[in-house]
């Protein structure tokens, strides 16, 4: 679940496109959208909604979810009509979206290795590998190029797909109850992720209000007598 969340932090940090990038190449778009997401992450003048506001208004310019949408439903995009492939789509780049807060707000300076990069046509892999301690998770990116421009349409982490893993349990949900019952089963994932993000908010908010109640420095000085193995995570107020 560690490894997972943390590799879900840079499925996002990957997916922002800001403007003066260089984006000749697929790994020059990885190194500089990654190395620029980092920046807002650090921005200690953004409060939390100010950051998620950037990232989540920028998250749509990197990824090709009509592409995604259209692998993940697989065979049953073909059956769908066009309302039913604008409305997965919407409500599939929601679900990225929503999964994925948690995961970027996370992020802890865990380091990134660029290794190679295989072009076929208008295709391309980007490899990478994470560096989270003496743990190494390798991710590869699946980039379109359209129109000068390269897009993700699928992230394989660890030799597992983005893609292939969300096709096998939506076909599940679209066989059992249809597409109506695949829009009503996303909408719920979407709306237990943001109550799970404002609980989270609530809890921060309430643990940064106590700490302000604290005579910080009698703190601080008394805690090393309460045991001799206690390490102190400050909160940032």
């Amino acid at each position: 679940m560690m490894l997972r969340s943390l590799v879900l932090t840079f499925l996002v940090i990957f997916s922002i496109n800001l403007a003066a990038v260089d984006y000749s190449t697929p790994m020059g778009r990885v190194k500089d959208t990654t190395d620029r997401v980092i920046s807002i992450l650090k921005n200690n003048s953004l409060d939390r909604e100010e950051r998620w506001e950037q990232i989540a208004a920028l998250i749509y310019e990197g990824f090709d979810f009509r592409s995604m949408s259209q692998s993940v439903l697989a065979t049953q995009w073909k059956r769908a009509t066009e309302e039913e492939r604008k409305k997965f789509t919407e409500f599939f780049s929601q679900y990225i979206e929503a999964t994925y807060r948690s995961k970027i707000e996370a992020y802890r300076n865990q380091k990134i290795i660029y290794k190679d990069e295989v072009i076929k046509g208008n295709l391309v892999v980007v490899e990478t590998v994470i560096m989270a301690g003496d743990i190494e998770i390798p991710v590869n990116y699946k980039l379109r190029n359209n129109e000068g421009s390269w897009y993700a349409y699928d992230v394989v982490v660890e030799g597992v797909s983005l893609v292939a893993n969300y096709r096998s349990t939506f076909a599940a949900i679209v066989k059992n109850e249809g597409m109506d019952g695949l829009m009503s089963n996303i909408q719920r994932r979407i709306d237990r992720y943001k109550e799970e993000s404002e609980n989270n908010e609530n809890a921060e908010s309430l643990a940064r209000n106590l700490w302000r109640c604290f005579d910080k420095a009698r703190f601080r000085d008394a805690l090393p007598l309460l045991s001799d193995d206690s390490v102190a995570v400050w909160p940032n107020t």
